[in-house]
């Protein structure tokens, strides 16, 4: 089957076309055709080898970790999919990720991808959701009536968490630039402020919970928005515990793992038009389409998900 994998680590010019073996489905795993994969910052920073002592890989290694296709074939034990079934996940953290026709991955981590769902947008998903997910229930224990700020709300993970957010009936306030303020108000943020306006310190207060996804400065300044008893969550950088303890607030760097229950409350909430994938940008399945899919999402400015059409 075709691949795009990397041999070492380095740049954008290591993502290469290969033919690979095509995998084969062991006891309670599924062998999926793929339609639809997505970029997220992961696959560039372990490119990059920035990864290499937490996430250690051994080459040739397939990047990718949303997945969106056709069932193929069943292993032994599966009762919960059939040959034919749209399923969508995000696969275990292997060498044999999601940059290729096929993947095998194991049936519980798996669910049915919503009728009214593409698979371009199904594949915006999985890592991006169950992090905003694990980030504000498993983590910060979300509660209704809460309020809580969520940094680059128009980001892979911001906009899946807007709307998580919304859903279990926070309050919640999101940063963004002047482009984006629309966009995010649209997808049910009661506040944005624009960063390239005024300070998200400066107009908030006595915030219950902080999704960071910048880490740095924000991360440092966003203590000062968070209420005693409060909890700051960030996927970016682990924050200071000698800060948090000093302010008297949670604090927590989430690395997500998946998850087929989350998975399966995830699609329900799509099916319900309650949550809403956005696709910002596609690329085809190629050399060239990595290389220039890793390059825009290494701007740190793709708005939405950036969604590889594999067929």
């Amino acid at each position: 089957m075709k691949a795009i994998v990397i041999n070492e680590y380095g740049g954008k010019e290591q993502l290469q076309e290969q033919e690979v073996t095509k995998p084969t489905p062991g006891a309670g795993q599924v062998l999926v055709k793929q339609h639809a994969t997505s970029i997220n910052p992961i696959d560039w920073k372990l490119r990059e080898g920035y990864l290499k002592e937490m996430v250690p890989m051994e080459f040739p290694l397939i990047l990718g970790w949303d997945s969106a296709g056709v069932v193929e074939e069943v292993g032994e034990g599966v009762t919960d999919f059939k040959v034919g079934d749209r399923v969508f996940t995000r696969p275990q953290l292997t060498n044999r990720g999601t940059y290729a026709e096929y993947i095998v991955t194991e049936a519980d981590i798996l669910a049915h991808i919503p009728e009214n769902i593409s698979f371009n947008e199904a594949a915006s998903v999985p890592l991006t959701a169950l992090t905003a997910w694990q980030c504000l229930f498993d983590f910060a224990d979300l509660q209704e009536g809460q309020k809580v700020l969520i940094h680059a709300g128009a980001g892979g993970v911001g906009v899946m968490a807007i709307q998580i957010a919304k859903n279990a009936g926070a309050y919640v306030a999101t940063t963004a630039s002047t482009k984006n303020v629309e966009f995010l108000q649209s997808l049910g943020a009661d506040q944005v402020i624009d960063y390239k306006k005024e300070n998200f310190y400066d107009v908030l207060e006595d915030y219950d919970v902080v999704l960071d996804a910048l880490g740095g400065d924000i991360q440092e300044r966003s203590f000062d928005v968070l209420k005693d008893g409060g909890t700051l969550v960030s996927i970016a950088q682990p924050p200071s515990e000698e800060k948090g303890h000093e302010h008297n607030v949670k604090v927590g760097f989430v690395f997500i793992e998946p998850d087929g229950n989350q998975m399966r409350s995830l699609a329900q909430l799509m099916e319900k038009g309650k949550l809403k994938p956005i696709v910002g940008h596609t690329f085809p399945f190629s050399e060239q389409g990595l290389k220039e899919a890793h390059e825009l999402s290494e701007t740190h400015h793709a708005k939405g998900k950036i969604v590889i059409e594999i067929e």
